[in-house]
C-alpha cells in the first residue's frame, strides 16, 4: 500500500506542477491588466480574491468610466475587497462572489482586503486611470499606494492618540489561550495524546474574532513536551469539514508516521481518526501541524510545538514558546496579536529561554530591545558556537532557540523587524510583545 501512495504522489506531483506552470503562465500575480477597449462608458471587471494576495494587481480604465467589480474569494478563507474611496463588498467567505458597483472613476483609486494583517500581507492592488485621461496630479500616488507624508494638526493628534491607547491596552485580555502543556493518559507505558482539529471562532485582539482552524479548541494548539526515548501515541480526530492530516516537523520518524497523505498515509477524512504512535529518537524544539491543504490549514491554525527535552537542557527560570505565524489570522504571536499578546516577565538577572517556532508563510526577524538573544540550537539542533545577536532572523519551519539575560530592569519592546507587521499609522499590532525585567 506504502508503493501504492508513492506512485500516486508522483503523478500528482507532475500534474500539479503543470497546472502550476499554466496558471502562472495565464495570469501572474501582480500583472497588469487593462479593460477592453470597446464599451469605454461602463465596465465590469473581474478580481479574485486568494490567500495573502489580489489579482490582477492591477486594473485600468478611462477617466469618468462607470465601473462594476464582480469580486470572487477564490482563498480558503474569509476576505473582503475595500476600496480607497470607501466602496467595500461585505466578508466573503470562500468560493463567495460579490458585485461592487463602483460607479464613475475619476481617479486612480486602492484595492485591498481590510481583515487585520492581510493587506500589510501583500492583499493590495490598484485600480488606475489610464495614462492622459486623469485629471487628478495624486494618481501616480494612489497607484503604488504610497501614504501622505504630512498631516494636519488633527491627523497628527488622531493617530497619537490610537498609538497611546494600543499601548495602555497591552496586556489586553482576550478569550482562549493557545500553547497549553497537554498532560497524556499512560496507556502501558506509551503517552497517549488526544488532538482533535475543528472550525472555531477564535478572538486574535480585543474584538477581532476571526474563523479559525484549531487543535483541542485553540490556537496554537496545545504544546506537547516529553523526553528522548519516550513512546508516544498521538490521536488525531478530524471533526473538520474537510479531510486533513498530522506532520511532524522536526523529528525523526518511521516513514508510515510522517504523516503526508497519499504518500505515508490514506487521508483522515471529516469524522474520521488516525493514530500516530514512534518512540520519540531526537532532542529540541519541533513543531506538529496539517499536512493537508497546507497553506491554508496552518496559516489558519493547525499547529502546535511539540518539545523534546535531551540530557543535557540548560537550566533556566522561564522557557517561553513563542510560535509566530501569520495569513488569515493576521500577524500572531502564539496566536494572538498585538495588544493581546503575552507579556515576557523576568525578574533582574533571572535567564529566560525563547523557542522561536516560525509556522507562518513569511520570514520574521525577531528583534528584543535592551537585551541580548543568545541562539543556542537550530532547528532542534544545538550550534556548534552560541552567538549573539539582538534580531534573530526566523525563516518559514525553521525553529530558533535563544537565552536572554534578563539584566537590564524595564519594559524592552519585542517584535518583528518587519514593520508592517507590527505597527501602522493606527499604532501597534500584529507581532509586538514586551520582555519586562523586574
Amino acid at each position: 500500500m506504502r508503493n501504492g501512495y508513492a506512485a500516486m504522489a508522483v503523478a500528482g506531483a507532475i500534474l500539479g506542477f503543470s497546472a502550476l506552470l499554466v496558471s502562472t503562465a495565464a495570469l501572474g500575480q501582480g500583472a497588469s491588466v487593462a479593460a477592453a477597449p470597446d464599451a469605454l462608458t461602463t465596465r465590469t471587471l473581474d478580481v479574485e480574491l486568494g490567500d495573502l494576495f489580489i489579482k490582477p494587481g492591477s486594473l485600468s480604465v478611462p477617466a469618468g468610466t462607470d465601473v462594476t467589480l464582480r469580486v470572487h474569494n477564490g482563498g480558503g478563507t474569509e476576505h473582503d475587497l475595500t476600496m480607497s474611496d470607501g466602496h467595500k463588498t461585505p466578508r466573503l467567505a470562500s468560493g463567495e462572489t460579490a458585485v461592487l458597483n463602483v460607479g464613475a472613476v475619476a481617479s486612480s483609486i486602492t484595492l485591498f482586503c481590510s481583515l487585520p494583517g492581510h493587506r500589510e500581507a501583500g492583499m493590495q492592488a490598484a485600480l488606475a486611470v489610464e495614462a492622459g485621461t486623469s485629471t487628478d496630479h495624486t494618481a501616480h500616488a494612489a497607484v503604488a499606494g504610497a501614504s501622505q507624508l504630512s498631516m494636519t494638526p488633527a491627523q497628527s493628534a488622531k493617530m497619537d492618540a490610537s498609538y497611546l491607547a494600543g499601548i495602555k491596552a497591552f496586556p489586553a485580555a482576550t478569550k482562549g489561550e493557545g500553547a497549553q502543556l497537554l498532560a497524556p493518559r499512560v496507556e502501558n507505558g506509551v503517552k497517549v495524546f488526544d488532538i482533535t482539529a475543528s472550525e472555531i471562532a477564535w478572538e486574535v485582539s480585543p474584538g477581532e474574532t476571526r474563523q479559525a482552524m484549531a487543535y483541542n479548541g485553540t490556537v496554537p494548539g496545545p504544546t506537547i513536551h516529553v523526553a528522548l526515548g519516550d513512546r508516544v501515541r498521538i490521536v488525531l480526530h478530524n471533526q473538520l469539514t474537510e479531510s486533513t492530516a498530522m506532520h511532524f516537523h522536526g523529528l525523526v520518524v518511521p516513514n508510515d508516521m510522517d504523516g503526508v497523505p497519499g504518500i505515508t498515509q490514506p487521508l483522515v477524512l471529516p469524522g474520521q481518526s488516525f493514530n500516530y504512535e514512534f518512540t520519540v529518537r531526537n532532542a529540541g524544539s519541533h513543531m506538529y501541524h496539517s499536512h493537508m491543504n497546507a497553506a491554508v490549514q496552518v496559516p489558519a491554525g493547525l499547529l502546535g510545538a511539540f518539545i523534546v527535552d535531551g540530557k543535557d537542557e540548560p537550566a533556566v527560570a522561564h522557557d517561553e514558546v513563542m510560535v509566530l505565524n501569520d495569513g488569515p489570522l493576521g500577524y500572531t504571536i502564539n496566536g494572538k496579536g498585538f495588544p493581546a499578546t503575552h507579556a515576557i516577565v523576568a525578574k533582574q538577572n533571572e535567564l529566560v529561554r525563547v523557542r522561536y517556532m516560525n509556522e507562518g508563510l513569511q520570514i520574521h526577524p525577531m528583534h528584543l530591545h535592551g537585551l541580548v538573544q543568545t541562539v543556542i540550537a537550530v532547528d532542534g539542533n544545538s550550534v556548534p558556537q552560541r552567538y549573539q545577536q539582538d534580531t534573530v532572523m526566523v525563516a518559514p519551519g525553521q525553529r530558533i532557540d535563544v537565552l536572554v539575560s534578563a539584566s537590564e530592569l524595564g519594559v524592552w519592546a519585542f517584535h518583528c523587524h518587519i514593520l508592517s507587521h507590527a505597527e501602522n499609522e493606527q499604532g501597534m499590532y500584529g507581532m509586538v510583545t514586551a520582555f519586562i525585567v523586574k
